[in-house]
């Protein structure tokens, strides 16, 4: 009886452990900063660590003895394959970017420059009035 049961149980087992060694799956690792080339091509000499950290978000390491260096780590490891790493340094020096360096580079973006003989006609919309507007005409006069 105990060796029915035994084998019943090795049995089912696997189906009730949900088959995970049957059916290999592996997530996406993802960890760190996520780091685009378009992120890195809005940088600009001269920006504040402010701005920096408005585009490229918080770094990943902050070294309290190098204020004027903030590195960006992101790595992933993609349904079980080989790990890919990507790093970035932004480098400060007296509250300015003036370098970065790592596996991004900047991109090469045409500067548009505005043509001073355009003229937009914007439409006027007619709105009807606000309560506040309605009674303030009561009183005042749009003369």
């Amino acid at each position: 009886m105990s060796t029915r049961l035994l084998t019943t149980s090795c049995l089912l087992l696997p189906f009730l452990t949900g088959c995970s060694y049957l059916t290999p799956y592996s997530l996406d690792i993802h960890q760190g900063n996520i780091i685009t080339q378009e992120m890195v091509d809005q940088l600009k000499p001269g920006m504040t660590p402010r701005q920096v950290a408005f585009i490229l978000g918080t770094p990943l390491l902050a070294d309290p003895f190098h204020d004027a260096r903030w590195d960006y780590i992101y790595s992933n490891e993609p349904h079980g394959a080989e790990r890919v790493q990507r790093n970035l340094t932004v480098v400060f020096d007296q509250g300015e970017l003036v370098s970065l360096q790592g596996d991004y580079k900047p991109g090469e973006q045409p500067n548009p420059e505005a043509s001073k003989d355009v003229t937009v006609n914007i439409p006027r919309i007619d709105r009807e009035k606000t309560l506040l507007e309605k009674i303030r005409s009561l009183f005042v006069s749009d003369d």
